[in-house]
């Protein structure tokens, strides 16, 4: 059976590193440490952090309860009034949002104090796209899919800055830009998606379009991975999304003489190479 690899499966920089940030703060810290949410979507390295001490808090109201220790920032981001809360505790804070997370930061806020609304293309319930609201000064709508564009944008004559959340489809963003502007609205647009994730989405059409089954390494709540599934499977039918290496044994990988594998922003090189070392024996 040949296996092929992507070069760009795995972790990105911004993952990376928030996950060394943590894994710093325990070689170093004798206090309490808490991630606010999941550091990355991988239920892996979060049950690692938990077994060496490290704490998961979810809720605002989890986070008044703590006086003391450090808390982590994830790389998603949050809220610029979620992030003064942090600051009032009086606990260390370590920020390991993604500095291209932190760009788009900046660019909401200081578009939004311009009088423009904010238009976010992207899943609205993800924690990256719930902490670029937050730093938006007024109007701010999210939005995925085409027939949403009037529903959210009802003002023609009003400025709208189009940014995007940053694991978003770059084709699908394209498409929605496309179609903003012939509908005649005022926008500023700034292409916000991650350049990995871009070359990694080329990079899992281009092998999912030469082999006979694609294998899709990540989390379950993983955005980028998600979509990683969905463009293979364009390329791909026998496209199959595991966590790890156990999964495989749902998947007859027998029947195929080529397999294809790339895995989402958030999946440690471990996994991937464990992944491929099952393959291989199959």
């Amino acid at each position: 059976m040949q296996v092929k690899i992507a070069k760009s499966a795995g972790f990105c920089f911004g993952v990376q590193r928030a996950v060394d940030s943590v894994y710093s703060e325990i070689a170093t810290n004798e206090g309490d440490i808490y991630t606010f949410g999941p550091i990355i979507h991988n239920d892996q390295v979060v049950d690692d952090l938990k077994s060496r001490g490290v704490s998961v808090i979810t809720s605002e109201q989890e986070l008044r309860q703590i006086t003391e220790g450090t808390v982590v920032i994830r790389s998603h981001g949050i809220s610029r009034d979620l992030y003064e809360k942090i600051k009032r505790q009086g606990v260390k804070i370590v920020d390991a949002t993604c500095p291209f997370v932190k760009k788009i930061h900046k660019i909401v806020d200081q578009e939004s104090k311009s009088g423009k609304i904010i238009v976010i293309i992207g899943n609205d319930r993800h924690p990256e796209v719930e902490g670029i609201r937050g730093w938006v000064h007024g109007k701010s709508v999210v939005l995925s899919r085409e027939e949403q564009i009037d529903d959210l944008m009802r003002e023609k004559t009003v400025r709208y800055c189009v940014v995007s959340q940053t694991t978003f489809n770059h084709n699908n963003f394209k498409y929605l830009v496309e179609i903003m502007r012939k509908k005649g609205y005022d926008i500023n647009v700034v292409n916000t998606i991650c350049n990995a994730t871009n070359v990694r989405q080329v990079e899992a059409k281009e092998i999912a379009s030469e082999v006979d089954a694609m294998i899709v390494i990540g989390g379950r709540n993983s955005s980028n991975t998600q979509k990683l599934v969905d463009i293979c499977k364009a390329q791909c039918g026998n496209t199959f999304f595991v966590q790890t290496a156990d999964d495989l044994n749902s998947y007859d990988l027998k029947a195929f003489q080529s397999i294809g594998i790339t895995a989402g922003a958030s999946t440690p090189k471990n996994i991937i190479e464990e992944v491929h070392t099952e393959c291989q024996k199959r």
